[in-house]
Protein backbone atom coordinates (compact mmCIF):
# COMPACT_ATOMS: atom_id res chain seq x y z
CA UNK A 1 0.00 0.00 0.00
CA UNK A 2 1.45 3.02 -0.73
CA UNK A 3 1.02 5.33 2.15
CA UNK A 4 0.48 8.89 0.00
CA UNK A 5 -3.02 10.06 0.71
CA UNK A 6 -4.23 7.27 2.71
CA UNK A 7 -5.86 7.79 6.32
CA UNK A 8 -4.42 6.32 9.45
CA UNK A 9 -5.58 5.50 12.96
CA UNK A 10 -2.89 5.30 15.55
CA UNK A 11 -4.30 4.29 18.92
CA UNK A 12 -2.01 6.07 21.72
CA UNK A 13 -0.78 7.97 18.64
CA UNK A 14 0.33 10.87 20.87
CA UNK A 15 3.27 10.54 22.29
CA UNK A 16 6.42 8.06 23.02
CA UNK A 17 6.41 5.24 19.79
CA UNK A 18 3.23 5.49 18.79
CA UNK A 19 4.51 9.63 18.18
CA UNK A 20 7.51 8.35 16.48
CA UNK A 21 4.57 6.12 14.06
CA UNK A 22 2.04 9.03 13.63
CA UNK A 23 4.65 11.18 11.89
CA UNK A 24 6.28 8.26 10.70
CA UNK A 25 3.14 7.70 8.44
CA UNK A 26 2.64 11.56 8.19
CA UNK A 27 6.34 11.38 6.81
CA UNK A 28 5.20 9.14 4.05
CA UNK A 29 2.44 11.28 3.26
CA UNK A 30 -0.71 9.49 5.18
CA UNK A 31 -3.36 11.46 6.96
CA UNK A 32 -3.29 10.59 10.55
CA UNK A 33 -5.91 10.46 13.04
CA UNK A 34 -4.22 10.73 16.46
CA UNK A 35 -6.18 8.71 19.22
CA UNK A 36 -4.94 9.69 23.28
CA UNK A 37 -7.04 8.99 26.51
CA UNK A 38 -5.32 11.63 28.80
CA UNK A 39 -2.34 13.07 27.15
CA UNK A 40 -4.63 16.09 25.05
CA UNK A 41 -1.66 18.44 24.96
CA UNK A 42 0.98 15.93 23.40
CA UNK A 43 -1.82 15.35 20.94
CA UNK A 44 -2.33 18.71 19.83
CA UNK A 45 1.57 18.69 19.60
CA UNK A 46 1.78 15.82 17.30
CA UNK A 47 -0.96 17.35 15.10
CA UNK A 48 0.98 20.59 14.56
CA UNK A 49 3.93 18.63 13.84
CA UNK A 50 2.01 16.04 11.26
CA UNK A 51 0.64 18.60 9.91
CA UNK A 52 4.03 20.80 9.11
CA UNK A 53 4.74 17.53 6.71
CA UNK A 54 1.53 18.54 5.04
CA UNK A 55 -1.28 15.93 6.01
CA UNK A 56 -4.54 16.30 7.36
CA UNK A 57 -5.09 15.11 11.33
CA UNK A 58 -7.53 14.86 13.41
CA UNK A 59 -7.04 14.47 17.23
CA UNK A 60 -9.35 12.03 19.05
CA UNK A 61 -10.22 10.88 22.75
CA UNK A 62 -11.11 7.78 23.00
CA UNK A 63 -10.50 5.13 25.69
CA UNK A 64 -9.75 1.83 23.55
CA UNK A 65 -11.27 -0.24 26.46
CA UNK A 66 -14.36 1.15 25.92
CA UNK A 67 -16.48 0.23 22.68
CA UNK A 68 -18.39 2.31 22.56
CA UNK A 69 -15.75 5.14 22.65
CA UNK A 70 -14.09 3.42 19.92
CA UNK A 71 -17.02 3.09 17.88
CA UNK A 72 -17.31 7.24 18.17
CA UNK A 73 -13.50 7.55 17.20
CA UNK A 74 -13.95 5.46 14.07
CA UNK A 75 -16.89 6.81 13.34
CA UNK A 76 -15.57 10.35 13.66
CA UNK A 77 -12.56 9.30 11.62
CA UNK A 78 -14.14 7.85 8.77
CA UNK A 79 -16.69 11.50 8.59
CA UNK A 80 -13.80 13.36 8.09
CA UNK A 81 -11.73 11.23 5.78
CA UNK A 82 -14.46 8.85 4.38
CA UNK A 83 -11.94 5.82 4.85
CA UNK A 84 -9.46 4.60 7.70
CA UNK A 85 -6.82 2.03 5.41
CA UNK A 86 -4.31 1.78 8.44
CA UNK A 87 -4.78 1.37 11.66
CA UNK A 88 -2.09 0.46 14.41
CA UNK A 89 -3.05 -0.75 17.65
CA UNK A 90 -0.25 0.56 19.67
CA UNK A 91 -2.24 2.01 22.81
CA UNK A 92 -0.87 0.32 25.94
CA UNK A 93 -0.21 0.35 29.66
CA UNK A 94 2.84 -0.78 31.59
CA UNK A 95 2.25 -0.95 35.25
CA UNK A 96 3.89 -3.87 37.62
CA UNK A 97 1.20 -6.05 39.60
CA UNK A 98 2.29 -8.88 42.16
CA UNK A 99 1.57 -12.59 42.10
CA UNK A 100 -0.08 -13.65 43.76
CA UNK A 101 -2.23 -10.89 44.79
CA UNK A 102 -5.80 -9.83 46.26
CA UNK A 103 -5.83 -6.29 43.97
CA UNK A 104 -6.82 -7.29 40.53
CA UNK A 105 -6.44 -3.34 39.46
CA UNK A 106 -3.54 -3.99 37.26
CA UNK A 107 -4.35 -7.55 35.71
CA UNK A 108 -7.94 -6.17 34.74
CA UNK A 109 -6.54 -2.54 33.26
CA UNK A 110 -3.48 -4.56 31.28
CA UNK A 111 -5.95 -6.99 30.21
CA UNK A 112 -8.66 -4.60 28.71
CA UNK A 113 -6.29 -2.79 27.43
CA UNK A 114 -3.85 -4.68 25.62
CA UNK A 115 -6.32 -7.53 24.49
CA UNK A 116 -9.73 -5.87 24.55
CA UNK A 117 -9.10 -2.45 22.98
CA UNK A 118 -7.05 -3.86 20.48
CA UNK A 119 -9.80 -6.04 19.39
CA UNK A 120 -12.81 -3.26 19.80
CA UNK A 121 -10.82 -1.09 17.26
CA UNK A 122 -10.21 -3.81 14.93
CA UNK A 123 -13.59 -4.95 15.14
CA UNK A 124 -14.86 -1.33 14.44
CA UNK A 125 -12.32 -0.14 11.65
CA UNK A 126 -12.45 -4.04 9.82
CA UNK A 127 -15.77 -3.32 7.87
CA UNK A 128 -14.86 -0.11 6.93
CA UNK A 129 -11.66 -1.76 5.57
CA UNK A 130 -14.03 -4.31 3.69
CA UNK A 131 -16.55 -1.78 2.68
CA UNK A 132 -13.61 -0.31 0.99
CA UNK A 133 -11.79 -2.93 -0.65
CA UNK A 134 -8.25 -2.65 1.38
CA UNK A 135 -6.58 -1.88 4.61
CA UNK A 136 -3.65 -2.95 7.15
CA UNK A 137 -3.75 -3.34 10.65
CA UNK A 138 -0.32 -3.50 12.13
CA UNK A 139 -0.15 -4.01 15.97
CA UNK A 140 2.42 -3.09 18.55
CA UNK A 141 3.32 -6.06 20.73
CA UNK A 142 6.61 -6.33 23.32
CA UNK A 143 9.53 -8.83 24.00
CA UNK A 144 7.39 -9.64 27.19
CA UNK A 145 5.36 -11.90 24.77
CA UNK A 146 7.80 -14.25 24.18
CA UNK A 147 9.89 -14.18 27.73
CA UNK A 148 8.10 -13.53 30.76
CA UNK A 149 9.18 -9.96 33.18
CA UNK A 150 9.20 -10.75 36.51
CA UNK A 151 5.84 -8.55 38.51
CA UNK A 152 4.38 -7.77 34.82
CA UNK A 153 2.05 -11.02 34.22
CA UNK A 154 -0.50 -8.39 32.91
CA UNK A 155 1.39 -7.01 30.24
CA UNK A 156 3.20 -10.12 29.03
CA UNK A 157 0.02 -11.90 29.09
CA UNK A 158 -1.65 -8.83 26.74
CA UNK A 159 0.97 -8.34 24.82
CA UNK A 160 1.43 -12.68 24.06
CA UNK A 161 -2.62 -11.81 23.08
CA UNK A 162 -1.60 -9.16 20.73
CA UNK A 163 0.27 -11.75 18.86
CA UNK A 164 -2.12 -14.35 18.77
CA UNK A 165 -4.77 -11.31 17.43
CA UNK A 166 -2.69 -10.97 15.00
CA UNK A 167 -2.53 -14.07 13.08
CA UNK A 168 -6.55 -14.19 13.62
CA UNK A 169 -6.95 -11.36 12.11
CA UNK A 170 -4.64 -12.05 9.48
CA UNK A 171 -7.09 -15.34 8.75
CA UNK A 172 -10.29 -13.56 9.25
CA UNK A 173 -10.17 -10.96 6.88
CA UNK A 174 -7.93 -11.73 4.09
CA UNK A 175 -7.36 -11.23 1.56
CA UNK A 176 -8.78 -7.99 1.97
CA UNK A 177 -7.23 -6.83 5.04
CA UNK A 178 -3.42 -7.41 6.05
CA UNK A 179 -2.64 -7.56 9.78
CA UNK A 180 1.07 -7.82 11.02
CA UNK A 181 2.39 -6.42 14.38
CA UNK A 182 5.77 -4.72 15.42
CA UNK A 183 7.62 -6.08 18.28
CA UNK A 184 9.61 -3.31 19.36
CA UNK A 185 13.00 -3.46 22.00
CA UNK A 186 14.10 -0.53 23.63
CA UNK A 187 13.05 2.74 22.28
CA UNK A 188 12.81 5.42 24.90
CA UNK A 189 14.47 5.93 28.00
CA UNK A 190 12.03 5.53 31.06
CA UNK A 191 11.72 8.19 33.47
CA UNK A 192 13.36 6.02 36.26
CA UNK A 193 16.18 4.54 34.34
CA UNK A 194 19.41 5.75 35.96
CA UNK A 195 22.60 6.30 33.32
CA UNK A 196 23.71 2.58 34.50
CA UNK A 197 20.54 0.81 34.02
CA UNK A 198 20.54 2.64 30.94
CA UNK A 199 23.99 1.66 29.55
CA UNK A 200 23.22 -1.93 30.90
CA UNK A 201 19.61 -2.29 28.66
CA UNK A 202 22.29 -0.69 25.26
CA UNK A 203 24.45 -3.24 26.47
CA UNK A 204 22.51 -6.20 26.19
CA UNK A 205 21.57 -5.62 22.57
CA UNK A 206 23.61 -6.80 19.62
CA UNK A 207 23.97 -3.68 18.21
CA UNK A 208 25.10 -1.57 21.07
CA UNK A 209 22.52 1.30 21.40
CA UNK A 210 19.14 1.66 22.38
CA UNK A 211 16.43 2.36 19.08
CA UNK A 212 14.35 4.99 18.30
CA UNK A 213 10.30 5.59 18.26
CA UNK A 214 11.30 6.43 14.42
CA UNK A 215 13.15 3.30 13.97
CA UNK A 216 9.90 1.57 15.03
CA UNK A 217 8.02 3.81 12.80
CA UNK A 218 9.93 2.45 9.99
CA UNK A 219 8.72 -0.98 10.69
CA UNK A 220 5.45 -0.05 11.02
CA UNK A 221 5.65 1.55 7.54
CA UNK A 222 7.29 -1.34 6.35
CA UNK A 223 4.72 -3.71 7.01
CA UNK A 224 1.98 -1.22 5.29
CA UNK A 225 3.77 -1.23 2.46
CA UNK A 226 4.65 -4.45 1.87
CA UNK A 227 1.52 -6.02 0.13
CA UNK A 228 3.01 -9.88 0.37
CA UNK A 229 3.43 -9.78 4.31
CA UNK A 230 0.10 -10.94 6.48
CA UNK A 231 0.07 -12.77 9.63
CA UNK A 232 3.62 -11.89 10.66
CA UNK A 233 5.45 -10.27 13.47
CA UNK A 234 8.70 -8.37 13.40
CA UNK A 235 10.98 -7.82 16.24
CA UNK A 236 13.14 -4.86 16.09
CA UNK A 237 15.30 -4.70 19.54
CA UNK A 238 18.44 -4.60 17.77
CA UNK A 239 18.61 -8.02 19.33
CA UNK A 240 18.23 -7.44 22.39
CA UNK A 241 16.49 -11.09 22.48
CA UNK A 242 19.36 -12.91 22.07
CA UNK A 243 22.12 -10.39 23.90
CA UNK A 244 22.59 -12.77 26.02
CA UNK A 245 24.02 -15.31 23.83
CA UNK A 246 27.15 -12.71 23.35
CA UNK A 247 29.27 -13.74 25.99
CA UNK A 248 27.73 -17.26 26.97
CA UNK A 249 26.58 -20.69 25.61
CA UNK A 250 24.48 -23.18 26.90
Amino acid sequence: MDLAGRTALVTGGARRVGRGITLTLARAGANVVINYNSSADEARRTAADAEALGVQTLPVRADVTDDSQVQAMVAAATERFGTIDVLVNNASTFALGAFPTDDLTVWHRSIDTLVHGPFYCANRVAPVMLANGGGVIVSIGDLSAFEPWPGFAGHAVGKGAIISLTRQLALELAPTVRANAVVPGPALRPADYDEDTYQRVADETLVGRWGTPEEMGQAVQFLVEADYITGEVVTVDGGQRYGHRKHAHG
